[in-house]
């Protein structure tokens, strides 16, 4: 092994290195929910919001071409969701800025994610993965009261 050969080595183990570092930072420090991928179940293709318990919530929300399914959400302040998210046609994104949540909605599977609401406030959730010629108008709100 010559001495370039060495060096590529070295420098792939060190940026593999930082990339796992990365992620692990993300994950636990900064306390970043990743989502979760569960198995498929029809039950999902149909939008719901479904209170659990008193501040728990269930959101089911189905991408299709343009639009979510629920636009519009109301939930009380404090409220914890559960999303979870499913496409009936392509892949779209799912994006809520304020509060660091982004998922993939991939035909065929659900993805799940929990978040907190605790500020009364309107919240926008956009698709940040382009799915067609309507895509700049895919989004929708939550209104938390």
């Amino acid at each position: 092994m010559d001495k370039y050969e060495l060096r590529a080595i070295v420098l792939s183990g060190g940026l593999l290195s930082v990339f796992f570092f990365a992620v692990l930072y993300n994950s636990y420090s900064r306390k970043i929910d990743m989502p979760t991928c569960i198995p498929f179940d029809k039950t999902f293709e149909e939008s719901k919001v479904k209170e659990i318990d008193k501040g728990l919530y269930e959101i089911y929300l189905v991408a299709r071409m343009w639009t979510f399914d629920p636009e519009e959400i109301e939930i009380p302040a404090g409220s914890t969701v559960d999303f979870y998210l499913t496409s009936i046609d392509v892949v779209h994104g799912f994006h809520i800025n304020e509060k660091g949540v982004n998922m993939m909605a991939v035909p065929g599977s659900i993805n799940k994610i929990t978040t907190r609401f605790e500020q009364p406030g309107i919240y926008r959730f956009v698709c940040n993965e382009f799915c067609g010629t309507g895509h700049q108008n895919m989004a929708g709100t939550i209104i938390v009261k």
